[in-house]
């Protein structure tokens, strides 16, 4: 089941935050990390609906921090700390899985985290397969910008040299949207149908 899927996902995604906030949390200087809550998985025999998910309920602004495709860029993602550390724990999750796994669909609010998504590769990772399109690690590879919460944990830059000269000759164009552009998020929690479920489960 979906719920089901959905409920283990998340929880396995909470594990890796667990593990990131244990070697970010001691650095000088890195502050709060994200944290993925808690979902539990209910069952109800007399309802149509057997499986149910129950969560924390998080109040306040619904951002997305992480990308999920090409077309969709989150300047949050960027100027916010929240979104920064997202971004890091992707690159830390990418590097200490190396390249097979990778958390998506970051959300929440603040630094707390729900409805998270896992990319692995078609087979999987230590026996685990995620429920996203392995494209979101080739996308994440390509579009992942270091930012000094990935220096502070000694993370390797994924860019290549090649890029790295192709973006040195570029000129420096970083248009940022105005405040009222930044402000039209969201603000309640919508699921999405995943692109890619694994029906194995």
């Amino acid at each position: 089941s979906v719920v089901i899927q959905e409920c283990y996902v998340q929880n396995t995604a909470r594990e890796y935050a667990k593990l990131y906030a244990a070697e970010a949390e001691p650095l000088e200087g890195f502050g709060e990390v994200p944290e993925i809550i808690q979902i539990f998985l209910i069952h109800r025999p007399s309802n149509n609906i057997p499986y149910a998910t129950v969560e924390e309920e998080l109040v306040g602004e619904f951002v997305k921090y992480s990308v999920k495709d090409g077309k969709e860029v989150n300047f949050l993602r960027r100027d916010s700390e929240a979104g920064q550390k997202c971004c890091t724990f992707q690159h830390w999750v990418y590097e200490k899985t190396n390249g097979n796994l990778l958390v998506t669909d970051l959300q929440g609010v603040g630094m707390k985290l729900t409805d998270v998504g896992i990319a692995t590769l078609a087979k999987g990772y230590k026996g685990f397969k995620g429920n996203c399109s392995f494209s979101f690690i080739e996308q994440f590879r390509a579009l992942h910008q270091c930012n000094e919460y990935c220096e502070m944990l000694g993370l390797k830059s994924l860019r290549t040299t090649h890029q790295k000269q192709r973006k040195a000759t570029s000129t420096k164009s970083k248009n940022l949207p105005s405040s009222s552009t930044v402000k039209k998020m969201v603000l309640k929690k919508a699921r999405e149908p995943r692109d890619f479920i694994s029906s194995e489960h």
